[in-house]
């Protein structure tokens, strides 16, 4: 901690009591990037899209430029990694210089770190920017996988499960997941999706138990052991009867969403599916995938759920990694990220809560070709409670005989 910043973080907190709420804020704050300036924030966030990996260097380039942060992306293939890494440094009693600042985290990876108390915070909804986060029109921006966020995850992209298909071979797509089983059915090896625990591969799970079980709110409690295999019947008689129909017979599937794109782009099968109803579009901007694709949601909805981050309890550079969330929120960044050249995701703010100026960044971006406008993409539904994606992911490994 250098000096100047800590005086003025002092300084700053001495005087607090006599202002007001609002210059308390500011003066808060302006402490905390002093003290952010000089700092390495290590992102801890999954490292398999190229884009997402450029995205992620470019906001480094602004946070150096503007705060004087190093921002060093730890490319990982599973959050579950990360989070294990802070549980040992917690259990070996390191409670400072931690090696994780910052993870792109949610579902069940953030009901472990706040079940196990490896959370920094309450962060979120201190950051200046939160003032423009649509908490009212998005309630998942502060609800993860039926879990409160209380203000220890900051969100940064919105996302909702589509289907991308071939319109060059396929006219006129399944809408329904009994019509997808039929037309898998119909049409042996053109469909798969990712090996679970993937988490898209889970989330195929879910949907098919959205559209199977007599009543879904069941999925918003926790697990009930004692019921499970009942429960999941539907979801199993529909994969014991697809699985021969599926791209090599069921006997093999793809490790992730990359792969799973990949065998759509190189033909190997109709319909795919991603989390980022822009992807389509990123991937066509890319010359990655043909501009015949396009995207369908399902009747009835689809899984929607935010992007979070959040900070570990003994995060080494706590003050950078609330800047980085910040500026993650800010219009500018948002926008690049909406931006189906860029990546394509939906924003978490609240667009008439923008400055005119803000709200034009918006404005001018092109949606894609493949890119549903939002008022077509169906409702979004809740993501069930986390507990549902650790026993699906466990059932599906035993019962498939593929797991490693």
């Amino acid at each position: 901690m250098n000096r100047r910043a800590f005086t003025r973080l002092t300084l700053a907190t001495a005087v607090l009591p006599a202002l007001p709420r609002a210059a308390r804020a500011v003066e808060e704050w302006d402490g905390i990037v002093d003290l952010a300036r000089g700092q390495e924030v290590w992102w801890h966030a999954w490292g398999g899209d190229p884009k997402i990996n450029d995205f992620i260097a470019w906001v480094g380039g602004l946070a150096a430029e503007r705060f004087g942060i190093t921002l060093t992306q730890v490319k990982i293939a599973s959050t579950a990694d990360s989070v294990a890494a802070v549980l040992a440094e917690r259990d070996a009693g390191k409670t400072t210089g931690g090696a994780v600042d910052l993870i792109w985290i949610n579902g069940e990876n953030f009901a472990a770190m706040k079940r196990e108390g490896l959370l920094y915070g309450p962060f979120a909804e201190r950051l200046p920017n939160w003032r423009l986060v649509d908490v009212a029109g998005k309630p998942a921006v502060v609800t993860d996988f039926t879990l409160p966020t209380e203000g220890y995850e900051s969100p940064w992209a919105m996302a909702q499960l589509v289907f991308e298909y071939d319109s060059a071979r396929l006219p006129e797509p399944p809408r329904s997941i009994a019509a997808l089983q039929d037309w898998i059915l119909a049409n042996p090896g053109r469909f798969t999706f990712p090996k679970p625990p993937d988490y898209l591969g889970v989330t195929f799970l879910k949907q098919v138990l959205y559209a199977t079980l007599p009543d879904p709110a069941i999925l918003q409690s926790p697990v009930d052991p004692a019921t499970f295999a009942a429960t999941i019947q539907p979801l199993r008689d529909f994969l014991a009867s697809v699985e021969p129909a599926l791209w090599r017979e069921g006997r093999a599937y793809p490790d992730n969403e990359s792969a799973l794109g990949q065998l759509l782009a190189d033909g190997e099968i109709d319909i795919a599916f991603a989390f980022n109803p822009g992807r389509a579009s990123a991937e066509i901007a890319a010359g990655t995938l043909p501009d015949s694709i396009r995207t369908f949601t399902l009747q009835g909805g689809t899984i929607g759920n935010a992007s979070f981050l959040a900070i570990p309890f003994n995060s080494s550079a706590k003050e950078a990694a609330q800047v980085i969330a910040n500026l993650l929120l800010s219009p500018e960044v948002q926008a690049r990220a909406q931006d189906a050249a860029t990546l394509g995701f939906q924003t978490v703010l609240n667009l008439k809560a923008l400055r005119p100026e803000d709200r034009a960044r918006f404005d001018a971006l092109s949606l894609g070709p493949a890119t549903l406008p939002p008022d077509q993409l169906g409702p979004a539904l809740l993501e069930p409670h986390a507990s549902w994606a650790t026993a699906l992911a466990e059932d599906w490994t035993t019962r498939s005989g593929t797991g490693d």
